[in-house]
């Protein structure tokens, strides 16, 4: 389930998205809508995380960035899982010269990872492509590759030159970081929707993808060539994946779609969208506002369920447009760690923020603090999360 303390975004991405969307797009990312005959799950976006490497690792070297996207939800443990050999994932980045402003959605400075067909060992061949404002630089097919499942004990990082600045680059199987009562939740919105007996968060709660993995590629990036001839300390960044110069999946804020809508179309629309189509809206488009209209309704009607009055409602649906993960680097990284004045997070996403937590206490207007479900346990059955590596790439072993 593609999710976040500031699910709001996605939400009204959602209902932006509206305008594209054909009965042939429906292909949301999250952790449980399943396999669909256009879209194999290699193809599903999870999570987005962004965070100064320090900040995760005091003994790493100052002014690296970590990027992770994770797809393929749900991966059972000891299985072996491919990339797709047809998609591009993109890490997209815009430079910010002042935390308080509308995101442009426009990119600066992107790295794209392809994968070729796996070998005997399980591996896949990385081609690494890196784009800054409009000069593009590639590696072979080849210059990296995955860590086959045999190797999970010891993950294969490669160090690649892109116009001569070296990143480290990641990818395979990882012990799905995310933390959640997934199915109770479903269960308290029914009954605050009036479609179901009302109920609570079990405590403690079960944690929905306890046991999983999810395929992750993880790439560790210096400040300054995103920064490039500027001064930039602060970005927005999301990702992507594309198959055939289509876009099925995007991920900015980790996201809840889930969280406010019921009808599935809605949900699956946002995929095919960029956060360039939100500020555009937001610049004043009339259609655009139009035809967000019944998603937009259906968001607020369930924000409303959940005991906010219109006005806030109507507010936390506008907050966070467009849609993607702001990080100033001049601070300490963390969900929670600072907001900018209109109330957006800026400090990108850890691996273990508690994320959830944050969003109940926004979807309820404080009513709702947790879901009792956290990341090192124990949970419900008693369950949690190995730790966490301590060096890069971070994210746990598979199970």
């Amino acid at each position: 389930m593609a999710r976040s303390r500031w699910w709001l975004s996605a939400l009204a991405l959602l209902a932006l998205a509206a305008l594209v969307i054909t009965p042939r797009l429906l292909v949301a990312s999250n952790h449980d809508d399943g396999e669909l005959d256009m879209k194999g799950r290699a193809l599903h976006t999870t999570d987005l995380f962004v965070f100064r490497e320090q900040d995760q690792n005091p003994g790493a070297a100052a002014g690296n960035l970590v990027f992770i996207m994770n797809v393929n939800p749900r991966s059972l443990p000891r299985q072996e899982y491919d990339f797709s050999t047809n998609a591009r994932y993109d890490f997209h980045v815009t430079r910010v010269t002042n935390n308080d402003a509308t995101p442009t959605g426009k990119t600066d400075a992107m790295l794209r990872l392809e994968f070729g067909a796996p070998a005997k060992d399980g591996s896949q061949p990385i081609k690494v492509t890196a784009v800054r404002d409009g000069a593009t630089s590639a590696t072979a097919m080849g210059a990296a590759r995955t860590t086959p499942l045999a190797a999970s004990a010891a993950p294969i990082v490669t160090p690649v030159n892109i116009a001569g600045t070296t990143i480290s680059v990641f990818a395979g199987l990882r012990e799905d970081p995310f933390f959640f009562d997934v199915e109770q939740f479903f269960r308290v919105r029914a009954g605050v929707l009036g479609m179901g007996p009302k109920t609570g968060f079990r405590d403690p709660g079960y944690d929905f993808t306890a046991g999983y993995n999810v395929l992750s590629i993880v790439v560790r990036v210096p400040q300054a060539w995103l920064a490039g001839s500027t001064a930039a300390t602060t970005f927005d960044t999301w990702v992507t994946v594309s198959v055939g110069g289509r876009q099925v999946a995007r991920l900015g804020r980790p996201a809840i779609g889930e969280g406010l809508l019921t009808t599935t179309a809605y949900q699956n629309a946002l995929n095919s969208v960029g956060p360039e189509f939100e500020a555009a809206a937001l610049a004043g488009h009339k259609a655009e506002a139009e035809a967000a209209g019944p998603i937009v309704a259906e968001a607020k009607r369930t924000l409303m369920a959940f005991g906010n009055d219109d006005k806030r409602a109507a507010a936390l649906l506008l907050a966070f447009l467009p849609d993607v993960m702001r990080i100033d680097t001049t601070g300490p990284s963390g969900y929670t760690a600072a907001l900018n004045a209109k109330g957006s997070p800026i400090r990108g996403r850890k691996i273990t923020d508690e994320v959830i937590h944050a969003t109940l206490a926004v979807v309820t207007n404080g009513a709702v603090r947790t879901d009792n479900v956290t990341y090192a346990g124990p949970n419900g059955g008693g369950t949690s999360h190995k730790p966490l590596l301590m060096s890069f790439p971070y994210l746990a072993d598979p199970n």
